[in-house]
């Protein structure tokens, strides 16, 4: 014990230099700009190939790295309210992901969206509207100045959280003496900010995935972008961590019970989503209902089904029989392998929900799939090009900041969590 309390002690007088980011992080930002190059560049050349597949592959790209970012979001305040020791060793992490800036970046990157959105959405042709009564009656919601408008409300909404919360951590590391009066004022904004989040994502997934096809409709969709944005989010972060734990300062740091309590999160997240998952095909499958079976149709046949079947394998069964084992929790670099092959399926997941809407109806019935190699190759292309300059966005905050938070209460608590579970 006197080993951990001496620990302790240190801990308190240690500065932002002692808890610097290394150099690798740079160069981590240098191999994100290089993948942004490529992944953009790929992703243009499917623009001449196919315009309608392009605008998918992207709204992919964008949809996937704004969930990322928003969920980072809500895992931050989810610490705040919470506290805890597995939250304040991510913490900087989280920040970093959420950031006011990376959002900002990400309104900007949804310009291509409103320029594509007569190849994306069906309710933004006006003969389409005057021919289908489902068009006429949600034209209200379903037009293009108010699908923009709702946008850059959502950001609005993250970054204003974002601004906030990182504004308070900069004065508690810079005030640690009052630190415990900050954690109140992020404890304080968490609450409302997470029901903001949840109505926030709802609207978001409502109109940039689930109205590309206008006349389908899942009242449980916004509850399952939640569970899967968090899930990215957390497997994300984890992975980072596993990346600064085999580097100074945080070797010193991240201890095997810390991983254990992310491990035991990201079981969780994975359980949620895959619950949120089978409930919304059990209410849809079970109603039979013509407006809402085609969606799920189109996703079981033309090769889709092979996606759907590795989903069920891949997303949920092969992570949660790993997750539970305990000694896979404890060791960082095989949680962190487990949490890459989650941020994979995740992908892989968008494209499923997305890519199945591209040339829906044309020359075949709209409840036929047709899975397209070449339109999955662009989709991850432009993950990839949008996930560079996310990641470079990312490494360059993560730089900025000690990672550590340096004036929060919890600090040393904890530094002796992982030391005393060591």
């Amino acid at each position: 014990m006197s080993e951990v309390h001496t620990h302790d002690v240190h801990a308190a007088h240690r500065t932002a230099a002692d808890f610097a980011a290394s150099l690798e992080v740079g160069r981590l930002q240098t191999l994100a700009l290089i993948a942004a190059v490529v992944g953009i560049a790929l992703t243009l050349l499917g623009a001449f190939l196919d315009i309608e597949q392009f605008f998918h592959s992207y709204l992919i790209g964008f949809v996937f790295w704004t969930g990322v970012s928003a969920g980072c979001l809500a895992i931050l305040m989810i610490q705040h309210l919470a506290g805890g020791a597995w939250g304040v060793v991510i913490r900087r992490v989280l920040e970093a992901a959420s950031s006011p800036l990376t959002l900002l970046v990400m309104l900007l990157l949804f310009i291509p969206v409103v320029i594509g959105a007569p190849f994306l959405y069906e309710w933004t042709h006006r003969d389409a509207v005057q021919a289908n009564q489902f068009l006429q009656w949600k034209a209200p919601y379903l037009n293009l100045p108010f699908f923009i408008g709702r946008t850059i409300l959502y950001f609005a909404i993250f970054g204003a959280l974002s601004y906030f919360l990182n504004v308070w951590s900069n004065q508690q590391d810079n005030d640690p003496a009052n630190g415990y009066i900050y954690e109140r004022q992020m404890r304080t904004l968490s609450g409302p900010g997470l029901v903001l989040f949840a109505l926030t994502t709802t609207f978001a997934s409502v109109d940039w995935v689930m109205s590309l096809d206008p006349e389908w409709y899942s009242t449980i969709f916004g509850i399952l972008f939640m569970g899967g944005w968090g899930l990215s989010a957390l497997a994300f972060v984890i992975a980072v961590s596993v990346f600064l734990a085999q580097r100074r300062p945080m070797n010193d740091i991240l201890a095997p019970a810390h991983f254990h309590d992310l491990g035991k999160l990201l079981l969780a997240f994975v359980m949620l989503w895959a619950y949120f998952s089978f409930s919304q095909l059990l209410i849809i499958w079970s109603g039979n209902l013509p407006e809402e079976i085609p969606w799920y149709l189109r996703r079981y046949s033309g090769g889709w089904q092979v996606v759907s079947i590795a989903l069920i394998v891949f997303h949920f069964a092969l992570p949660f029989l790993l997750l539970l084992s305990r000694d896979l929790k404890r060791h960082a670099r095989t949680l962190g392998a487990v949490a890459l092959f989650v941020l994979l399926m995740r992908m892989v997941d968008v494209v499923w929900l997305i890519a199945p809407e591209a040339h829906r109806g044309h020359g075949a019935p709209s409840y036929v799939g047709h899975l397209n190699p070449v339109a999955i190759l662009f989709g991850f292309a432009a993950l990839i090009g949008i996930g560079g300059v996310w990641l470079a966005l990312f490494a360059w905050q993560l730089r900025r900041r000690p990672l550590m938070p340096l004036g929060d209460p919890l600090l040393e608590k904890a530094l002796h969590h992982g030391h005393h579970h060591h």
